[in-house]
């Protein structure tokens, strides 16, 4: 799907961990909702797509309609990616070797 060549090499997508065992069951589970909008749960489904199909979180800038941004203040250690207008998808970035991790926190409501 999303970056998996990079410098003409065949690259590994990336794994995901989940904060919230709702959140892996909203992934995987299509009549789970947790409570969320249709809108919304199509949205997390498309983005996690794109995680697990991503090389490194490089592939999250090339993105531009994602706004992936690392959060302020006491929340400085998480990013956000946009799943619409209003809600986000708040993950950390598990530095790994070879690779790194991408710890699914949370969906929330910015206004």
């Amino acid at each position: 799907m999303y970056g998996y060549m990079r410098a003409g090499k065949q690259a590994v997508a990336m794994d995901i961990e989940f904060s919230n065992p709702d959140l892996q069951l909203l992934e995987t589970d299509e009549s789970f909702n947790a409570g969320y909008s249709k809108a919304i749960v199509r949205a997390y489904r498309k983005i996690i797509r794109f995680i697990r199909s991503a090389v490194d979180e490089r592939d999250f800038r090339s993105m531009r309609s994602l706004n992936f941004e690392r959060l302020k203040g006491e929340k400085s250690h998480q990013h956000s990616l946009r799943l619409n207008i209003q809600w986000r998808l708040i993950i950390e970035i598990k530095i790994s070797t070879p690779k790194n991790v991408i710890v699914v926190i949370g969906i929330e409501d910015y206004h």
